[in-house]
């Protein structure tokens, strides 16, 4: 691959189920300097209607909002630059179409991570802005749509969960005409128990010592209780109590005003302590401090370990070779073989972006961990296990390419769901790619690979080898032969000689 240099400029963006937050920082020595903070309150988890589909009105708020971003990032390079979606995009039943826009309103994809991925993140951003001391902490984050819990000691997660609820739906569904009485906030809190519930367990046998808030709605807590003086070095029980007390006095989210509380954070302040309530209680904790830190600073940090090649998506890729008992030997020959190829397919056929060569090269370690459940239709096993497994460092699009990539790698090539590839004839091109590369090393030996060359013309691929080596080698010339068929029933055709 090309010489990267490493960009002067980075920027971080957390689409979030209540509010949009972008960061554009300089790196330095493995840390950065902060040059631009921009957020807006968008609020995309009240913007759905009864289908689970965000409106249009929701969407043009973050559209606009998405827009105004780009004006400051669009000159970034794509490697400088990571955005990401959350909770909301993750349940909206139209987030492909919203994504093609926003992406081009913001001039750079977007990633929408899984709970999981969004939970790592927050933690990666809190515990580099905590003192590093050996503490087994247990971070506490109260999104728009979704509240991430992970226990973990210094820079490693070592307990994650995300449920969903988040200070936006839960305010939605007990405080939707801005009403706070006792009943409702004891039914909210109940229901924020609820989800706790199941957690409680692993939680508490984590043994944590110490309890970290983290984010918009913990903050915002955390500033009125020192506001009105019932709070000093983080917040306990007693204080939320007392704020519980003085929303119902108010009776009505635009008269908490008076306690410090900005419009835009009052319409979802009474559900978001209904869920710190639950937790202080379903998880007994006493106090909690806060983080000035958390995803966003988590994506920077990560983006910043991709650009030095310390990309956690490699260490993940490893874990689960090992899980799975990957044949290593066999996967690093297709994984040779398959990088000389792209090398020789040249940009015209697959961009050499970076990117491509390591999802073929991710393609490859894992193409046959599906043999784990069975060897009939192995293929099709290891796309279930890529597209459903836990996988710190991917995204919900780059986990379905890869699955994609690997359930294409031999037998008939399967047409991409609509919206699944946002470059179908690209990843077409990678598994053609890997497709060659596990037949060239079907007979799974140690000898050396055979010296061939590829050349690609449009949608024809012409192998070259060297003279007498496919007759010494029928069975490899009938599988190319076979595969010939199958490229042909995509589009392509494949010559060889």
């Amino acid at each position: 691959m090309p010489h990267r240099q490493d960009p002067s400029t980075i920027a971080a963006l957390d689409l979030g189920s209540n509010s949009f937050h972008m960061v554009v920082a300089q790196p330095q020595d493995g840390r950065f300097r902060v040059i631009d903070r921009m957020r807006e309150v968008v609020r995309l988890a009240a913007g759905f209607d009864a289908q689970n589909r965000l409106t249009a009105e929701a969407s043009e708020r973050a559209l606009r909002c998405l827009s105004r971003f780009g004006q400051r990032i669009r000159h970034l390079p794509r490697d400088a630059v990571r955005a990401v979606g959350t909770n909301a995009l993750r349940m909206a039943r139209n987030s492909s179409a919203f994504l093609h826009a926003a992406e081009e309103a913001l001039g750079h994809p977007i990633d929408v991570v899984s709970g999981y991925e969004e939970a790592r993140l927050i933690y990666l951003g809190v515990s580099h802005g905590l003192d590093d001391n050996a503490d087994l902490r247990l971070v506490i984050d109260i999104g728009g749509g979704s509240t991430e819990l992970i226990v973990g000691r210094r820079f490693e997660p070592q307990v994650m969960e995300s449920l969903h609820m988040g200070c936006v739906s839960m305010s939605q569904a007990f405080f939707r005409d801005g009403v706070i009485d006792a009943r409702r906030m004891r039914a909210a809190e109940i229901a924020a128990r609820q989800e706790f519930e199941p957690v409680e367990e692993a939680i508490g046998r984590s043994g944590w010592q110490v309890a970290i808030g983290a984010s918009g709605t913990l903050l915002a807590i955390h500033r009125v209780l020192v506001a009105q003086g019932w709070a000093h070095d983080g917040f306990t029980r007693e204080g939320l109590l007392r704020l519980r007390s003085a929303l119902l006095e108010a009776g009505h989210v635009e008269r908490i005003g008076a306690l410090g509380i900005s419009t835009e954070r009052a319409p979802v302040l009474p559900g978001g302590l209904a869920i710190a309530l639950g937790a202080f209680e379903e998880l007994g904790i006493s106090r909690m401090r806060v983080s000035d830190t958390a995803m966003r600073e988590g994506l920077l940090y990560d983006l910043m370990g991709r650009i030095h090649d310390e990309d956690v998506r490699e260490q993940t890729v490893s874990n689960l070779m090992q899980r799975f008992g990957v044949d290593r030997a066999q996967v690093a020959r297709v994984a040779a073989t398959g990088a000389q190829l792209l090398a020789q397919a040249g940009p015209d056929f697959v961009p050499h972006d970076g990117e491509a060569g390591r999802m073929l090269q991710w393609a490859a370690s894992l193409h046959e961990i599906g043999q784990t459940i069975s060897h009939s239709q192995y293929q099709k096993h290891g796309a279930y296990l890529l597209n459903h497994l836990d996988m710190p460092g991917f995204s919900r699009g780059e986990q379905t390419r890869l699955a994609n990539l690997v359930r294409a790698h031999r037998r008939k090539i399967p047409s991409p769901e609509a919206g699944t590839e946002p470059e179908p004839e690209t990843q077409l091109r990678l598994a053609l790619l890997l497709r060659l590369a596990v037949v060239l090393h079907r007979a799974r030996g140690a000898a050396a690979p055979p010296e061939v060359t590829l050349k690609t013309e449009d949608r024809t691929l012409k192998l070259q080898f060297t003279r007498g080596w496919l007759e010494a080698h029928a069975l490899t010339s009938a599988d190319l032969a076979q595969e010939a068929d199958f490229l042909r029933a995509v589009g392509y055709k494949l010559k060889f000689k």
